[in-house]
């Protein structure tokens, strides 16, 4: 799974690809049908990149990226309105560790809308992408 340049915008609703950037802020393009292009200011708007996001856990904190494949393995998924004691059960199968006393039914809510939207995403089933072959060979030219 590669979440590689997908963010969520605090205030706005899904989730938005970064597709540019100019020097006020980023040009995002939403992952819903309507596929509306955007222009965040990052001095008044706040981006939460998918790859970084993380959920309370008892242990530790656990990646966003291991719960959706988690959910990806899982037999079935819940609706995102169900009531808060099924999506509760549910994650207590998906991600055992989390804290239930400041993971609250909400943010459950959200990582199953944000799950519903990228499933269908080509980059759904793709590998994360490692450094360029380029700065790869920079590298090890470096160390030498």
């Amino acid at each position: 799974m590669n979440l590689r340049g997908l963010v969520s915008v605090s205030g706005k609703p899904g989730l938005y690809k970064v597709i540019g950037q100019n020097k006020s802020g980023f040009v995002l393009e939403s992952l819903d049908e309507q596929k509306v292009k955007l222009v965040v200011n990052i001095s008044t708007s706040k981006l939460a990149s998918l790859e970084d996001i993380t959920v309370f856990g008892e242990n530790g904190d656990l990646k966003l990226i291991d719960i959706f494949e988690k959910i990806k393995a899982s037999e079935s998924v819940p609706d995102a309105k169900s009531d808060g004691k099924t999506l509760r059960a549910y994650f207590r199968e998906v991600a055992p560790d989390h804290d239930e006393e400041k993971v609250y039914a909400s943010d459950m809510k959200k990582i199953l809308v944000w799950y519903s939207i990228i499933k269908e995403l080509p980059l759904f089933d793709e590998e994360p992408t490692a450094l360029p072959a380029s700065a790869e060979v920079e590298e090890s030219t470096e160390e030498k």
